[in-house]
């Protein structure tokens, strides 16, 4: 069989339905099998773009995404998407087409070290010199992408190799992978932390996403109350009695209370991040902690004493529930205090004015959310106001980036879920700043028939930045200001999309609605208030004070 064929079969054995990608002449052999394969193959306008459409699919689905791009400048092109994806654990298989075998090393046309170029934001780097070798790093890199704490796999594909012949028994082999190995050892010590604790909090980070039944299991069975991280929201219903919300630089403060109090922290597949735990909400040095999680890495990062237990977050949760079988809860008097920082948290955002208030149309926003509707936002102010507004009620349906940060990732991770999910509805939240720099994907939305709804807050900066040198730097705006903008209505509908203007809060409501329902890509232009900051604003420097906003909590 071909290598593009042998390719594609491989990928079409192991559930691979879509393929998000850009052409070129060192893959043309796979765009030829394409024609052959019962796989999709979706044309993005930009290879960053095919990245996150598969980051999109996979965090919606939880099976790996897989994109595609020609060598040189289509290779460098996916480096952002890849480097989202590896900062949040996201399983990923990236193929990029390279120059011959005999050019290597030439500096042959649009070639790159692809190879050096992906290994900072990958798991795993295969690049396949001999044709046997494609069913080889097809079925180890599945693997990889899976086991352990998930990552992007890189496949490097010589243009040769793609148009060689692989013998038929390469590829039913079953190359192997040593996955691995969990230490539930400690899990008596922690059962016994947690019985002697008196103000436990769950800590729960993105690694907790496919735990989720355990992890309400363990906090209601326990009583423990729940702080998330921006990755884990719908881990746990946010509406949940015991869920705190939030914790971050723009997350609640009844979570920054409850972290600072407590005495035990069961973290459940988080990595104590800068934006999680620092200075301002560390608590105090006789708090301990249970951190369960399947890198070995993220252990220590606390600087507490504990327990460590390296397991993926389902098998980890499960084992301690199991050694906590006749445990009875003996903290009431933390119980209360935590009722009442949630009760206190639960403002319900009722805000209005003009200029729109974000909280406003957040507001709205949940009045359509079900449990079936899938949230991905871009990144900056529009992206917090939908950590700390939106109501979440189940895993995967909020898809953001989070560690990397990327501006443009809203729109095609949205595209991407709603591959993923067809019979979902499908938002994305995204401010004027992203938005643009993806802008084109509009022209993918249509071409390719995948209906997204599209909410604007459209405020003419670069909302986050400003905000930072609106608090910390004198209001000296260097840089930030997007005006003029364009008008994103016309943009829209130009690319064949609709397009709703909103300016007044009365027309949040109906514009929505109309958009959700629309049958193709609907932008509904929301202009709000640029001087709604999102608030709290917790640094990491404990010197500079916390700021509140219009709800302190």
């Amino acid at each position: 069989m071909k290598g593009s064929d042998a390719l594609l079969k491989m990928l079409g054995d192991r559930g691979v339905t879509t393929v998000f990608g850009y052409p070129g002449a060192t893959v043309i052999p796979i765009y030829d099998s394409f024609i052959d394969s019962d796989i999709r193959h979706v044309l993005v306008r930009h290879e960053q773009c095919a990245a996150h459409m598969a980051d999109g699919y996979a965090r919606a689905t939880g099976n790996p995404g897989v994109c595609l791009a020609t060598s040189g400048p289509g290779t460098t092109n996916l480096v952002t998407g890849i480097a989202t994806a590896y900062a949040d654990s996201v399983p990923m298989i990236a193929l990029t087409g390279q120059v011959g075998t005999s050019f290597l090393g030439a500096e042959a046309f649009q070639e790159v070290d692809s190879y050096s170029l992906m290994m900072p934001v990958t798991k795993h780097n295969f690049r396949v010199l001999d044709p046997e070798r494609l069913p080889h790093a097809i079925d180890e890199g599945w693997k990889i992408c899976q086991s352990g704490r998930p990552g992007p796999v890189h496949i490097d594909m010589p243009t040769d190799q793609l148009s060689a012949d692989i013998p038929d028994e390469y590829l039913t082999k079953d190359y192997g992978v040593k996955l691995p190995v969990s230490d539930l050892s400690g899990i008596p010590a922690a059962a016994d932390m947690i019985k002697k604790s008196q103000k436990p909090i769950l800590l729960v980070g993105g690694g907790a996403m496919g735990a989720s039944a355990e992890v309400l299991r363990l906090a209601e069975f326990c009583n423990i109350p729940v702080i998330t991280t921006l990755m884990s929201l719908g881990v746990i219903p946010s509406s949940h009695p015991l869920c705190l919300g939030p914790l971050g630089m723009h997350g609640r403060m009844c979570s920054y209370d409850a972290m600072k109090d407590s005495d035990l922290i069961i973290a459940i597949g988080t990595k104590f991040s800068d934006r999680t735990y620092n200075p301002h909400t560390k608590p105090g040095e006789k708090c301990k902690v249970v951190h369960i999680d399947a890198d070995p890495t993220q252990f220590g990062k606390s600087d507490r004493d504990g327990v460590n237990i390296l397991a993926d977050a389902k098998v980890g949760t499960k084992a301690l529930l199991d050694a906590l079988k006749g445990y009875t809860n003996m903290h009431s008097e933390w119980d209360d205090k935590v009722a009442g920082l949630r009760k206190r948290c639960d403002c319900g955002f009722n805000f209005e004015g003009h200029p729109i208030l974000p909280q406003t149309v957040m507001k709205e926003i949940n009045k359509l959310l079900d449990g079936d509707v899938i949230v991905t936002t871009d990144v900056g102010q529009n992206q917090m106001w939908s950590m700390h507004c939106l109501d979440i009620r189940r895993p995967r349906q909020f898809i953001t980036s989070g560690s990397f940060g990327t501006m443009g990732f809203g729109l095609p991770a949205a595209m991407g879920a709603k591959i993923a999910k067809p019979d979902s509805k499908v938002m994305t939240i995204v401010g004027d700043g992203g938005l643009q720099m993806v802008i084109q994907e509009l022209a993918t939305s249509i071409a390719e028939d995948i209906p997204v709804t599209i909410v604007l807050l459209n405020n003419g900066w670069l909302g986050m930045v400003r905000q930072w040198q609106k608090l910390f730097w004198d209001k000296r705006y260097s840089g930030v200001n997007l005006n003029p903008d364009p008008d994103f209505v016309k943009v829209a509908e130009s690319f064949g999309c609709e397009g709703i203007r909103v300016e007044k809060s009365g027309e949040i409501a109906d514009a929505l609605k109309q958009a959700m329902n629309c049958d193709r890509t609907c932008l509904v232009d929301i202009h709000t208030d640029p001087e709604e900051d999102i608030c709290p604003m917790i640094l990491q420097n404990p010197s500079v004070p916390i700021v509140k906003g219009r709800c302190p909590y």
